[in-house]
């Protein structure tokens, strides 16, 4: 890590951060002559910090807050090391950080260790889950009292309509894309295809596949970052809010994973288009989780308006072969590489706990070997007898809280403290008018 900061003397501040319960960067300011210090001993910060409402706010009776004195964890660099921040104009670092306790063991109320004992879970039966993300995200002119699309650099011109696949689209903000792409590279975020979405001024990238949960996790967290400063430095807002715009649909994250076995073989791969036995027990796990995980897939107030049907967005917990309608996908392809397309949840979410869900709920499948109701075929919007997916944002809270399959995938400490923050937001947010919700997600997810 050191190497790092030698080889880049034009860095004279760096930033350590982690990511709260609601996928926010929490941390601190550093120059980069103190950093050594911050490698070596670590960085000191309340455990309350990563439990901090969308505002920022402390929770409610917390008890991480004046029941426990607030006291402060331990944050140490994460495998990534130091990396540069392209959106900013001064030369500078971020080292990525996560939480531990005093006695040196992991806190599990950190997201990104809470994925970090899914992973573990999956070691354990020499097993290691290989993920992909698909994230949406939109370009918008939030400069006047309405939202709406950027004009286009090249152009001047605003195109008011969805632009799907459009090469144009993707043309008229080229300087953009070609720095994201860049900024990347230097972040060495693998970012691949890049297409324009069915919203008004959405596109999608498309992380490549990685062996390493964490790692996937944390290039989904630090490409939302980047994309959100980014696009500040060229004059027009990013955003990864479920649905900026009632008209059009909404921004998802989607989820692709395999699994390997001690050999590297893909034990999804069947030789065949339908899978195996341990493809169908993931899936099976994944679906009886849904209901109580779905928080997870739609945190925020907003999240619930993409969940409506012939929105793009799946409304109904169910399965199905090369059918974009259903929750889970099994996209076509070769069988090495047959794999799971999870479809629920949006571009809002926490990567790490979205992440932590699915491949946990996938396990439990796997370990209890149940098996799914029948694969639909056709529109799993205009399908009678399927369990809805909660659309009520009070509803999935209760879910996750009482949930008896979350406790196999989270500590109980995190299940508690995420319900408190959910509870604590909705009753804020009541309190706030259509334009004050929107300006409020439009920056912080």
């Amino acid at each position: 890590m050191k190497d790092w900061l030698r080889k880049h003397p034009e860095v004279r501040t760096i930033r350590v951060a982690a990511a709260d319960l609601n996928g926010q960067a929490r941390g601190k300011r550093i120059p980069s002559r103190f950093a050594d210090k911050a490698v070596k001993d670590g960085i000191r910060f309340p455990f309350s910090v990563l439990n901090l409402d969308i505002w920022g706010e402390d929770i409610d009776d917390s008890p991480l807050v004046f029941e426990q004195g607030d006291a402060d964890g331990v944050l140490k660099p994460t495998e990534r090391g130091f990396m540069p921040m392209p959106w900013l104009e001064a030369p500078t670092a971020l080292l990525p950080i996560w939480m531990f306790r005093e006695n040196g063991q992991p806190y599990d109320g950190d997201p990104r260790q809470a994925l970090a004992a899914v992973v573990a879970r999956y070691k354990a039966r020499g097993l290691t889950p290989v993920c992909a993300m698909e994230l949406e995200f939109f370009l918008i002119d939030d400069s006047g009292k309405k939202m709406q699309v950027p004009a286009s650099p090249r152009s001047g011109k605003r195109r008011k309509a969805a632009e799907t696949l459009s090469i144009r689209a993707l043309d008229a903000f080229d300087t953009f894309f070609t720095d994201l792409y860049d900024a990347c590279e230097a972040m060495d975020i693998p970012a691949d295809t890049s297409t324009s979405e069915t919203g008004l001024g959405q596109f999608e990238v498309n992380l490549m596949h990685c062996d390493d949960a964490l790692r996937a996790a944390d290039d989904a967290w630090l490409f939302k970052m980047l994309v959100k400063g980014l696009a500040r430095r060229h004059g027009f807002a990013a955003s990864f809010m479920a649905k900026p715009y009632p008209e059009y649909s909404g921004s998802g994250l989607h989820t692709h994973f395999s699994i390997l076995d001690e050999k590297g073989e893909n034990i999804f791969d069947s030789g065949g288009p339908k899978g195996t036995a341990a493809l169908r027990h993931a899936v099976a796990g994944c679906l009886d989780a849904m209901n109580d995980s779905t928080l997870l897939f739609a945190p925020h107030g907003n999240s619930y308006e993409r969940l409506v049907p012939d929105a793009h967005a799946p409304t109904v917990t169910c399965w199905g072969y090369e059918n974009r309608t259903a929750a889970i996908r099994i996209p076509a392809g070769s069988p090495s590489a047959r794999r799971i397309e999870h479809r629920v949840a949006g571009g809002d979410v926490n990567p790490y706990l979205m992440l932590a869900v699915i491949l946990g709920a996938a396990l439990n499948g796997i370990e209890d070997a149940i098996e799914p109701p029948a694969p639909i075929t056709g529109n799993a919007y205009s399908q009678e007898g399927l369990d809805q997916i909660p659309t009520d944002w009070g509803a999935a809270i209760e879910a996750f809280e009482k949930s008896k399959i979350m406790p196999r995938i989270f500590s109980r400490d995190l299940i508690r403290n995420y319900a408190l923050t959910k509870r604590q937001e909705m009753h804020y947010l009541a309190e706030l008018s259509a334009e004050e919700q929107l300006e409020l997600y439009l920056d912080t997810v």
